[in-house]
């Protein structure tokens, strides 16, 4: 545990700069390792968390099915590929009949899934967790020294900086 800690903190951490994109952040830390200042001491850190969800399409029992149906399907066909190395049957008859009661028992648990939703989300999405500003801070000793080196960098602007 102590090792996992040590690897995300930093002792008296100092901002080097806060970027609106992470490519900005990356960039810096790049033009510092290029430069071969000792980036372990270095750390990105995503601030001013937001969640974004991208809708996708609206949701109807077929659609729900057919997922489902998909879904169980490959998990059928996984599981029947296992049994049929360990089983004694004829391969064959063992991966289809894992196939069918994983596609049967897909749509069930989808089309129910659903039905307990009672039509609160009628559609599909996919969400994230993204930052909106991201802050490049360096080991209090090392700070002098990174400052130096990104006065150099072109296009650095003091803009995007916050000390």
């Amino acid at each position: 545990m102590r090792a996992l800690k040590s690897g995300l903190t930093l002792e008296y951490p100092q901002s080097l700069g806060v970027y609106d994109k992470y490519e900005q952040a990356q960039r810096s830390v790049d033009f510092l390792s290029d430069h071969e200042f000792p980036v372990e001491n270095c750390m990105i850190v995503g601030t001013e968390l937001k969640q974004v969800e991208r809708v996708t399409g609206r949701l109807t029992t077929g659609r729900v099915a057919l997922g489902g149906l998909l879904s169980g399907v490959w998990m059928g066909l996984f599981i029947g590929l296992i049994f049929s190395f360990f089983g004694t049957g004829g391969a064959t008859a063992i991966i289809l009949s894992t196939v069918a009661f994983g596609a049967l028992f897909g749509v069930i648990w989808a089309l129910v899934g659903y039905a307990a939703t009672r039509g609160h989300r009628d559609f599909s999405s996919v969400s994230r967790i993204v930052a909106t500003r991201y802050e490049v801070l360096v080991e209090h000793k090392h700070a002098a020294a990174a400052r130096e080196l990104l006065a150099q960098l072109p296009g650095h602007t003091a803009s995007q900086q916050q000390f």
